[in-house]
């Protein structure tokens, strides 16, 4: 079996962090985007009250790129998602990946918007569709209910794509934002009262059986918790932003890598690990790290980044034990250190202070990480970081950690 290539990234963007902020299903967290007329300003009706319809075929304002296939019209789907090829009707999700059907599926579950015997305000369960600017598509499902027609439970979530600006090449993002989940099935799922059964999925999928993310919690009670979660800022639990650039989907270059979600301190992901192609993840950014793969598979080698201020290398000890009966071995930044035996764990050490890595520098700090097998690759990374008195402030962005200093002076590490 050969090693399988991943590249660990801290790429920093403005968006950069994602955070726990709770496990209540009611918490209502990223405001929908509205003002854009209609009956509830989220538009025009995309259809009518149903159960598990779709809309005609759309014209997009835009083409865009996705996974290498261009498509300029799309289909929205009752039950939370949109495809390109065709409608979909599909009620109980089916886990990514799906074949043949190209799919971005911000909550792919059995929404039922027909009038029950639940009263429900004007506007409320319906899904709307709406193009604010030549730029940008915004798809609403509104207060929508579960099968059989209940409302007793809603959720309130929105997709919104949008050109990425000064491109033509098809290259797009696609934004979900969660304000309100309650319910997770509906009875034909297997569901009672909007929950147990086959909970709902959300994430996206190329339709080619490769390519796909899957959100946390998906096909899962906790998948309520993305009202929560964002892999955007600490401060926007609830949103979620992936960019899809000239068709690459996220994690497959550099400047487009997949974010983690932070549970207890510990950035978590998941990925499905290709042969021989990299895949790339955005942590923050720290004087050490604890890689651990917590599913399957272990690493193999590990490559880390040559910065101007960091001269003297790396140490690699074993995980979380930062003692000289530790130490792997010392590795110079840009050169390929290969493990004796494969592990499921191990502690990067040694990241020069005077570096004063910023967590929104778009190149802070680039890992690259084999492994033993191929497939998906659930992994976690912790900061190890430390307090100074003073750090200097980004001029585009606040800083997030409280400083880094003394490599020795916190060790923390959390796991899930």
């Amino acid at each position: 079996m050969g090693s399988h290539g991943v590249f660990v990234t801290g790429l920093k963007k403005v968006s950069l962090a994602v955070m726990l902020a709770g496990m209540s299903a009611n918490l209502q967290a990223i405001e929908l985007l509205s003002g854009f007329g209609g009956d509830a300003g989220f538009g025009e009706l995309a259809m009518l009250q149903n159960d598990d319809g779709s809309s005609n075929a759309l014209n997009l304002p835009f083409k865009i790129n996705f996974f290498g296939q261009d498509f300029s019209q799309f289909f929205i789907n009752n039950n939370g998602n949109i495809s390109f090829l065709s409608p979909l009707s599909t009620f109980t999700p089916r886990a990514f990946p799906v074949a043949n059907q190209p799919i971005i599926a911000p909550y792919w579950a059995d929404v039922d918007t027909r009038t029950g015997q639940t009263p429900v305000p004007a506007g409320s369960n319906q899904v709307y569709v709406a193009s604010p600017s030549a730029d940008s598509v915004v798809v609403t499902w509104h207060n929508v209910g579960y099968f059989p027609a209940q409302n007793d439970k809603q959720n309130n979530f929105q997709l919104v794509l949008q050109k990425a600006p000064g491109t033509t090449d098809g290259s797009f993002s696609a934004e979900f934002r969660y304000d309100r989940l309650q319910w997770t099935t509906g009875s034909a799922s297997g569901g009672v009262n909007g929950l147990g059964g086959v909970p709902a999925q959300a994430g996206y999928d190329a339709g080619d059986n490769v390519n796909y993310e899957t959100l946390p919690g998906s096909l899962s009670y906790d998948v309520l918790n993305l009202v929560n979660l964002s892999n955007v800022s600490t401060a926007t639990p609830g949103l979620w932003r992936f960019s899809f650039n000239n068709g690459a989907l996220p994690g497959q270059t550099a400047a487009n890598a997949f974010l983690p979600v932070v549970v207890d301190g510990a950035y978590q992901f998941e990925f499905n690990v290709q042969l021989n192609q990299p895949v790339f993840i955005d942590p923050l950014v720290a004087v050490g790290y604890d890689y651990e793969v917590t599913n399957g598979n272990q690493f193999t080698s590990v490559l880390l980044p040559l910065l101007a201020a960091d001269t003297d290398g790396y140490a690699i000890y074993a995980l979380g034990d930062l003692t000289p009966g530790g130490l792997l071995g010392t590795v110079a930044g840009g050169t390929v250190f290969n493990f004796a035996t494969p592990l499921t764990g191990f502690t990067v050490a040694g990241i020069d202070t005077a570096a004063m890595l910023d967590p929104a520098n778009t190149t802070a700090f680039v890992t690259g990480l084999t492994f033993l097998n191929a497939g998906v690759v659930q992994m976690t990374q912790t900061p190890i970081t430390t307090m100074v008195a003073q750090v200097p402030e980004p001029s585009s962005y606040a800083m997030l950690l409280c400083g880094l200093a003394g490599l020795m002076a916190m060790h923390r590490k959390m796991r899930a």
